[in-house]
C-alpha cells in the first residue's frame, strides 16, 4: 500500500559518518556526534509561563486561532496528515463515492509528495516549474481536473530554493478551489531568508497560512536546526485540522518532552532566529560565490537560500555523486528530485566546515569523471 521512497531510505545515516555535508538542509551548524538530551541551543534557556500550549504559541506566529494548529511528529508527519486528510473522504464532499482522486505536484519535486498519494490509491499528475523554477499558477489551472483533490508545492521550492510571494500561492490556492481541491504549502524552507527579506510572517518568511483552502507545513528542524525533536505542525481552517486529527490517531504523535522543549524554541525564538538568520547569510554568500566562480555548473542560488539545483557540465552528476560520497563528501542525488542530471548542494553546517566542504567539491569537479575509466 505505502511506496518505496528513496531519497528518505538513502538519506538515513549518511549525514553522521560524511567527513563533509553538502547535502543536509536543515541549520544545525556544528554537528554533534550524537544527538544530546537537551539541544545546545535551548541549554540553559528558560520555559515558558505555565498556562501557555505549544499551539498557543505557533498560532501566534501564523496569526491564526489555536484551533487550526495540530502539532505533528515532524513536518513528514504533518504532509503525511495533510495529503491523508485531503484525499480521505469528506461526507461534505459534492465529490461521487466511486470518483477516483488524484493529486497533482510540482515537478521538479521532493520525492514523498509525489509518492505518499498513492498510499491512498490517488493518481498523481504533475505540472512544470519553469522559467528558473518559478511557481506560476497558469501551469498549476491547465493541470487540474475534476478528479483534482490535492494540489502540493514547496515554498521554498525544493530542491531549488526559488521563493514565490504570498500573492502567487494565493493565486495558485483560487485556481485549486475552482477545482474543489486542497492546496498544501510544505513551508519547512519559507524562513531561509536574510533580515532584508524577512516579511514578518511565520519564522520571518512568507507563509500562506490563512489563504482559504489551504494547509501550510512546517517544523523546527530546517532552519532553527532543532531535528532531534522532532516537532512539527499543521495549520489550516479549524475543520481540515479536525478531520486531520481524527487520522493522526492511527500514528504515533509527538513525545511531551518534544514539545516541552519546543515551547522553549517558541518562547526564545527571536533570538534563536537571530542566530540562524547570521548563520544563514553566511552559507548563502559561500555558495552563492562557489557557483560564481565555477564555469562547470549551471543553476542559480535564490537570494536567502542555502541551497540550490544545480547542473554539472563537465562531470556526469550521478558519477559525481558516487565519487563525492567515496570521498566523504555528502551530496543529494537529483534523480531524487525528477532530474539525473543535477545535484541538490546544501550548506546547513557552520560556515568554516562548508567552505572546506566546498573547496573539496571543486576538486571533484576538477578531476577526470570516473565514470568515462
Amino acid at each position: 500500500m505505502f511506496p518505496h521512497i528513496e531519497y528518505l531510505e538513502w538519506m538515513q545515516g549518511r549525514p553522521d559518518v560524511a567527513m563533509y555535508d553538502l547535502g543536509s538542509t536543515d541549520l544545525r551548524g556544528v554537528a554533534e556526534e550524537r544527538p544530546s538530551t537537551i539541544p545546545p541551543a535551548l541549554e540553559g534557556r528558560d520555559d515558558p509561563p505555565v498556562g501557555a500550549t505549544l499551539e498557543m504559541q505557533i498560532a501566534s506566529e501564523y496569526g491564526v486561532d489555536p484551533e487550526q494548529v495540530l502539532v505533528t511528529a515532524g513536518a513528514s508527519h504533518a504532509n503525511f496528515l495533510a495529503t491523508a486528510t485531503a484525499l480521505d473522504a469528506d461526507p461534505e464532499s459534492e465529490r461521487d463515492d466511486d470518483e477516483h482522486l488524484r493529486a497533482l505536484v510540482e515537478k521538479p519535486g521532493y520525492e514523498p509528495h509525489r509518492r505518499t498519494p498513492a498510499a491512498f490509491d490517488a493518481a498523481v499528475d504533475r505540472f512544470i516549474r519553469e522559467d528558473d523554477y518559478r511557481l506560476e499558477p497558469e501551469r498549476v489551472e491547465k493541470a487540474l481536473t475534476s478528479e483534482t483533490a490535492l494540489v502540493t508545492v514547496t515554498n521554498r521550492h525544493n530542491p531549488t530554493g526559488r521563493l514565490a510571494e504570498r500573492e502567487t500561492l494565493e493565486a495558485v490556492a483560487e485556481r485549486a478551489r475552482e477545482y474543489g481541491a486542497r492546496l498544501l504549502v510544505d513551508e519547512v524552507y519559507a524562513p531561509f531568508v536574510t533580515d532584508e527579506q524577512a516579511t514578518g510572517g511565520a519564522l520571518g518568511g512568507p507563509t500562506a497560512a490563512g489563504i482559504e483552502g489551504v494547509a501550510v507545513t512546517g517544523s523546527l528542524t530546517k532552519f532553527l536546526g532543532l531535528g532531534d525533536l522532532r516537532v512539527g505542525w499543521l495549520v489550516a481552517d479549524a475543520d481540515f485540522v479536525d478531520r486531520a486529527r481524527e487520522v493522526s490517531h492511527h500514528v504515533p504523535a509527538v513525545s511531551d518532552v518534544s514539545r516541552a522543549y519546543g515551547m522553549r524554541a517558541f518562547h526564545h525564538l527571536d533570538d534563536i532566529v537571530a542566530d540562524q538568520r547570521a548563520m544563514l547569510e553566511e552559507n548563502t554568500a559561500l555558495l552563492a560565490e562557489f557557483v560564481e566562480e565555477r564555469d562547470d555548473l549551471t543553476g542559480f542560488v535564490a537570494p536567502g537560500s542555502t541551497y540550490a539545483f544545480l547542473h554539472p557540465t563537465e562531470r556526469d552528476a550521478e558519477s559525481l555523486q558516487e565519487d563525492a560520497w567515496e570521498n566523504g563528501l555528502l551530496l543529494a542525488p537529483g534523480r531524487f528530485f525528477d532530474d539525473e542530471s543535477a545535484i541538490r548542494v546544501s550548506l546547513g553546517r557552520a560556515p568554516p566546515d562548508m567552505a572546506v566542504a566546498l573547496r573539496a567539491l571543486g576538486e571533484l569537479l576538477d578531476a577526470p569523471d570516473s565514470s568515462n575509466t
